[in-house]
């Protein structure tokens, strides 16, 4: 029996309408929590799965979330049965998380007298702290228990009933404790307001409809998606680059790509990157997944839609006890923030040899990560803060790159100055463009930031960066952008090194400057 042709209006029509739901849910997070890091920052993502565990629909939020959300989701269904009204949170990176602070909620949605759920919704958050060694929890550590609190896959709403252990024990374990709360409940509301539209939607077109119009989406995104792998160059094409340390005295470690399409499908394989590294460079396989789905997208029409259409047409092949495929228990904070953006650099410069006039220069590079926090004089409560600074985007063939914005695999807005003044002891002293830091070119790149925080309260302050040693490399003769650099000013000045730690007091100022995107042509 030949399988029903979608009509194209409808097939629209239910794209627009399971992503607004992913775009609603969002909203609620966002406007929920009281975390500058998620309510300003909008460091979040929402997704809609179907009964399966294949993606259905995202919003435009973050791409290393999305593109390992369907992990979690795996990680769920194995963990245990499932009920109406169950809430299931994780983050565990070797069941489904990314890295420790990212917090994914998963709810199963159930219709009518089906015993098994027909779709699910998740969100994940980064979450300004999650305990571990140092404030933020995004500090160089050796390994994972030293970075923050683990969380297998554990109910927090059993049947609608919270279990209150779990969130006391959550909860006794972070800085900040009281925000972390609040934007659990956000998380939570969140879930609940993608439940009822989802249930509005199937009330109104019947489950069969919509899950039949799901499944013609992803059919959609994979034939489209695979149009494209066969229009690529045939053959092998190769790059490589290298994360400049792990924290902890290691590297460099080297990053490798043979890419190849063929049959409609598009083969990364990374083996012979470096072997697993001592500190949190480490980036396990839904990291690895969800930046060669980035670039993929990246290839494909901006209409189309982002689902499980597009991770059937890959292939990726990583090696055990390598840096992209490490042993649990390995540290791996910065795998998700800083590794995922280095893959993205080599799988764009191997694609840069098939299809030069469609990719661009290397971008910053880095998430540039800053987390401080200690305790607050004017109130007595512990705190943490945590964000990622924007850099230089990579100029590409027929444009200069954009300056002072973030860029790839993550998607995140700035704090406002107001926010940092007032809700932390700090004194933002400047908040620039790094005039001249893009890469030289017939195409400029981006110029990155500039950032001073003058410290008002002892506190300890994290950096967690790359591309501090070489700067973002330019693509056809272009130029690379400036590397990055950092430093406390004041009393005891120093530079610093991309990944320390330090406890400054009150009067020390301390400058992040991030790279520039790489230059496009000579």
């Amino acid at each position: 029996m030949r399988a029903m042709r979608p009509d194209p209006v409808r097939l629209e029509v239910f794209h627009q309408l399971l992503t607004a739901i992913c775009e609603e849910s969002g909203a609620v997070l966002q406007r929920s929590a009281v975390s500058p890091n998620i309510r300003e920052r909008r460091d979040f993502s929402c997704a809609l799965f179907d009964g399966r565990g294949r993606l259905i629909a995202q919003a435009a939020h973050i791409p290393v979330h999305l593109g390992s959300a369907a992990e979690s989701v795996a990680a769920v269904r194995r963990a245990f049965p499932l009920e109406p009204d169950d809430v299931v949170i994780l983050n565990d990176p070797f069941a489904g998380g990314t890295h420790l602070p990212d917090l994914t909620m998963v709810r199963p949605v159930f219709v009518g007298a089906r015993r098994r759920p027909a779709f699910f919704v998740v969100n994940r958050a980064h979450h300004a702290d999650i305990g571990g060694a140092v404030p933020g929890s995004m500090a160089a550590a050796t390994e994972l228990l030293a970075e923050g609190l683990v969380l297998p896959p554990v109910k927090v709403r059993s049947a609608g009933v919270p279990v209150a252990g779990v969130l006391r024990l959550l909860l006794a374990n972070v800085r900040g404790a009281a925000e972390r709360e609040v934007d659990l409940a956000a998380q939570e509301t969140s879930l609940r307001a993608a439940e009822r539209r989802l249930l509005e939607l199937v009330d109104a077109q019947g489950l069969r409809t919509v899950e039949t119009y799901a499944a013609h989406l992803m059919a959609a995104s994979e034939r489209i998606a695979r149009s494209v792998i066969a229009g690529l160059p045939p053959g092998v094409h190769t790059a490589s680059d290298v994360l400049e340390d792990d924290g902890c005295g290691g590297g460099p470690y080297p990053i490798r790509v043979a890419l190849r399409a063929h049959g409609g499908r598009l083969r990364c394989d990374f083996r012979g990157s470096a072997r697993q590294a001592r500190g949190g460079v480490n980036a396990n396989r839904s990291v690895v997944l969800a930046a060669c789905v980035y670039v993929l997208r990246c290839l494909c029409p901006d209409r189309l839609p982002t689902n499980d259409g597009l991770f059937r047409v890959l292939e990726v092949l990583t090696e055990p006890g390598s840096i992209l495929d490490p042993r649990p228990g390995a540290a791996v904070a910065g795998g998700n923030v800083e590794t995922s953006q280095r893959l993205v650099d080599v799988l764009l410069r191997a694609l840069l040899r098939a299809v030069p006039e469609r990719v661009p220069a290397c971008s910053a590079g880095t998430m540039s990560n800053l987390s401080f926090g200690g305790v607050d004089p004017r109130t007595g409560r512990s705190f943490a803060f945590y964000e990622t600074l924007p850099g230089g985007a990579g100029a590409g063939a027929t444009f200069d790159g954009t300056s002072g914005v973030q860029t790839h695999m993550t998607n995140t807005r700035n704090t406002p100055l107001e926010e940092f003044e007032r809700r932390f002891p700090v004194r933002v002293r400047a908040w620039t463009l790094r005039r001249g830091s893009g890469g030289g070119g017939r195409n400029r790149g981006g110029d990155g930031v500039t950032k001073e925080l003058e410290v008002l309260a002892p506190l300890t302050v994290s950096l967690f960066a790359e591309r501090h040693r070489g700067g973002p490399p330019g693509a056809r003769g272009g130029r690379p952008g400036r590397a990055g650099r950092a430093a406390v000013l004041g009393r005891d000045p120093a530079v610093l090194p991309a990944k320390c730690t330090r406890t400054l007091e009150a009067g020390q100022v301390v400058r992040v400057e991030t790279p520039g995107g790489g230059g496009y042509g000579a």
